[in-house]
């Protein structure tokens, strides 16, 4: 899976999570289809910032990039 591709379809979600005062950071990609990144800001410490990591976030990724299984959040 095409990182660059990743961190494009993050940059499509980025400003809604900014406007919350938080941000996302890609960690990895990798081979199984799991991507990891980390919720920063406001986002971090959200107690919504599951909800927002795999109704959001892992939704829209799944959408652009097919081979996207799912995505975790790493400390």
């Amino acid at each position: 899976m095409d990182k660059a591709k990743v961190e494009e379809a993050l940059k499509q979600v980025r400003p809604a999570l900014q406007r919350d005062g938080g941000d996302i950071e890609l960690v990895s990609v990798e081979d199984n289809g799991v991507v990891k990144v980390r919720l920063k800001g406001a986002c971090g410490s959200c107690p919504m910032s599951t909800m927002t990591l795999k109704m959001g976030v892992e939704k829209h990724l799944k959408q652009q990039i097919p081979e996207v299984k799912e995505v975790v959040q790493v400390a």
